[in-house]
């Protein structure tokens, strides 16, 4: 034995351990077993773990399962992880058992160990027995997964929805004056006003904040209870709603049990509908940020209907050019949680029989969406949105020839002879009024009010 480790068991024989380690022996071989992806369970579901065992403890105390030292150093080792204290002591991979397992017994070690420290008695708290009392693997890691993907939810990505959200609101306001050729099928169609389309950007956010708070409210049912297949052999009946309410009350968040722990443990459809929000979300973020990137193209040899603010030079070859990076980090962010949701997908329909077996990764891919999403929203509302100008003369200059124009004359001259001066108006280079004023086919004042383009950003009908 080297003087950096020491031996630890447990029932498949010894396991030579870091000296200094919290954890112990399955931790150990999760680690030798899994050496995969270097991939870690990040922040927010090591709190949510943590808030569990503290909870745990505490109501095994109430309830007369444990004794009160025992119960109160186990919850506040359990404190520490919640906080962060012992994030390095969490040290299995990602890739491992589909249950969790692992992971919920690298937890288990390092609070019996750290309680052992704070008693001052090593083997005065056993991982299983003390600090996993009522609870399974198969309970707990999906409790901590919906615990930690609604605290994020709630946290993070709502609010930063709504900020990228006012931030397009506020442009839609500032550019609501500034008439433009609207566009269908990448062609030329009837106007619209810029602030139009910042406002429509602006309700996909609306929309996607919503549909964010339905699925946050259907992560609010926990397994707990359940322990291994859902019946909840080897727990108190009152230990799920004690534990469940200990941990609303430290988060300033409603969860409750799960009304059926069957479809809890076997299923992970709550979490497959989150993703499903989340994949919306990506959607939604790449239409906006690819729109606004084609809107700035140019400078001369594009739309260049507005300007992005210039965050970074653009090239290292060609002076001066500026590209549109957020735009382009925003499209990336959209791409990697499409395939997260695919991921989870995959996983989710892993419920074989009383168990999901991929709820890691499963876990991975929903957190890190949920991450990625909060962080892109912001710094694109900050480092893009807000520093977005119009370029007005070139979004009238591309108007005055937009031939589409021609649809207002429809209710004047019809559609076939439209037709022809749209067509005329293509043709020649010439504004549709050009065409209509050489041709005679409306009086002055008939043009004048047929090709009214702000009148043609409203609904109506002209001349009626």
């Amino acid at each position: 034995m080297s003087p950096g480790s020491r031996i630890e068991k447990d029932s498949l024989g010894e396991v030579r351990v870091p000296a200094d380690a919290l954890y112990g022996a399955q931790t150990q071989r999760a680690v030798e077993n899994f050496p995969i992806s270097g991939q870690r369970f990040g922040r927010g579901f090591i709190q949510a773990l943590g808030l569990l065992k503290k909870a745990a403890a505490l109501t095994n105390g109430e309830l007369g399962l444990l004794e009160k030292k025992i119960a109160e150093a186990i919850a506040a080792a359990a404190q520490e992880v919640a906080v962060g204290d012992l994030d390095g002591e969490f040290v299995v991979d990602i890739y491992q058992t589909g249950s969790g397992t692992s992971t919920n017994m690298n937890a288990n070690e390092v609070v019996a160990r750290r309680a052992d420290q704070i008693i001052g008695v090593d083997g005065s708290v056993h991982p299983n027995d003390h600090v996993n009392f009522g609870q399974s693997s198969n309970d707990v890691i999906p409790s901590a997964i919906h615990i930690a993907a609604r605290v994020a939810m709630e946290r993070e990505l709502i609010p930063a929805l709504m900020h990228l959200r006012d931030a397009l609101s506020e442009k839609a306001g500032a550019f609501d004056h500034i008439v433009k050729s609207g566009r269908t099928h990448l062609m030329d169609a009837t106007p619209v006003r810029l602030g139009q389309q910042f406002g429509g950007y602006a309700h996909q956010l609306t929309k996607g904040v919503e549909r964010v708070r339905r699925a946050s409210e259907e992560l609010a049912e926990l397994a707990l209870g359940g322990t291994a297949v859902g019946t909840g052999i080897n727990t108190h009946p009152e230990f799920a709603p004690r534990v469940i309410a200990l941990v609303s009350g430290e988060l300033d968040l409603d969860f409750i049990e799960a009304e059926n722990h069957f479809e809890a443990q076997a299923s992970k459809d709550a979490a497959v509908n989150a993703a499903g929000a989340l994949n919306t979300i990506a959607t939604s973020f790449f239409k906006i940020a690819d729109d606004i990137r084609w809107l700035a193209s140019g400078p001369t040899s594009g739309i260049s209907e507005i300007q992005l603010p210039a965050v970074q030079p653009g090239s290292s070859i060609m002076p001066g050019k500026v590209n549109p990076v957020m735009c382009e980090a925003m499209m990336m962010v959209a791409a990697r949680v499409m395939g997260n949701h695919t991921t989870v997908t995959i996983a989710g329909q892993r419920g074989n029989f009383e168990l999901n077996v991929m709820m890691p990764v499963l876990a991975q891919a929903l957190l890190e969406s949920i991450t990625l999403l909060s962080n892109v929203a912001k710094v694109f509302a900050d480092r893009c949105v807000k520093g977005i100008e119009a370029n007005e003369p070139r979004a009238r200059e591309l108007l005055e020839k937009n031939p589409s124009i021609a649809t207002a004359l429809n209710a004047y001259i019809g559609y076939d002879e439209a037709t022809e001066v749209a067509k005329e108006a293509a043709r020649a280079g010439l504004s549709v009024r050009d065409v209509v004023e050489e041709k005679g086919l409306l009086k002055p004042e008939e043009i004048n009010e047929a090709l009214d383009l702000r009148a043609m950003t409203e609904p109506g009908i002209p001349g009626t």
